[in-house]
């Protein structure tokens, strides 16, 4: 399958809306919250601020959404990496982050948090990206792990 990417802008507010409330819609259902679910327009256009945010692309259309914060000094946290449903399962998701990382070469620290109980993502971050789990937080209701990776030799 062949996947492109492209930098999003402000426009593109109700797209990502969108994006993230198709893949994130089981976890507000599940939870009863979702930090990437239900953002208003102004939220996200808001949240160009701080992020960087690309489009994930399958024949031109959109089926997901990157979204990452570059924090200085080579440390980035990795705020949302999100496939619609129907696209899972395909390696998208593992393109994307080889993706981020072509994209910030000077990384020596990326960061990210996600449900304690995700066991998809959990094992996505561990095998699929080379994470290390870090610790158990509570956010809200939803007990979440810190997840990190360091570059080597850095």
């Amino acid at each position: 399958m062949e996947v492109t990417y492209r930098k999003a802008v402000k426009d593109d507010a109700d797209l990502l809306i969108e994006i993230y409330n198709s893949s994130f819609y089981d976890d507000y259902v599940f939870y009863g919250e979702c930090p990437a679910y239900g953002h208003t327009k102004e939220q996200m256009e808001q949240s160009f601020e701080d992020f960087t945010k690309y489009i994930i692309l399958s024949d031109d259309m959109p089926i997901g959404a990157l979204s990452f914060k570059d924090k200085g000094e080579g440390r980035y946290f990795l705020g949302c990496l999100c496939v619609i449903p129907e696209y899972q399962g395909k390696g998208i998701g593992t393109k994307t982050f080889k993706y981020m990382l072509s994209v910030c070469p000077d990384w020596k620290e990326i960061t990210l948090v996600t449900p304690a109980d995700k066991e998809q993502n959990v094992m996505f971050y561990t095998e699929k990206c080379g994470f290390n789990i870090g610790e158990k937080v509570m956010d809200g209701n939803v007990e979440v792990v810190k997840f990190y990776m360091n570059q080597r030799g850095n």
